[in-house]
């Protein structure tokens, strides 16, 4: 047996507005529960699809985040249109020492958490 990611825990500063613009992002419901909201995926998303927990804190994000979601579009969608939706929604482009080679875009969220979103995806994860 062996474990398995189940969700992604995320501390923020302004519960409402950051689970609006996840759930906008990543097509997820939200559930108020008090001061933290849990974001649970589509009734049509693949088996084992992370939840999304936004914890609640008063401390200040200080450096680049050490780990961050990736993003994929699926299907072989439009990575470039992908990445303009989610900077409409609230997200900007930051520079983390890219080369510009990278086969993924950086972006932050609206409290300046880092993702990125994928070109190209492992193929055992289409």
């Amino acid at each position: 047996m062996t474990s398995r990611f189940a969700q992604w825990t995320l501390d923020v500063h302004d519960t409402r507005k950051m689970a609006a613009f996840w759930s906008a992002a990543l097509g997820y419901e939200i559930e108020h529960d008090g001061e933290a909201p849990h974001l649970w995926p589509p009734e049509d998303a693949p088996p084992g699809s992370l939840t999304v927990w936004l914890q609640p804190t008063d401390d200040p994000k200080r450096a680049k985040n050490r780990n961050h979601p990736d993003l994929h579009v699926p299907d072989g969608g439009d990575v470039e249109a992908e990445v303009e939706r989610l900077v409409g929604l609230g997200a900007r482009r930051v520079d983390v020492g890219q080369s510009g080679d990278e086969g993924f875009v950086v972006l932050a969220d609206p409290e300046g958490n880092e993702f990125c979103v994928l070109y190209r995806r492992h193929p055992r994860g289409a």
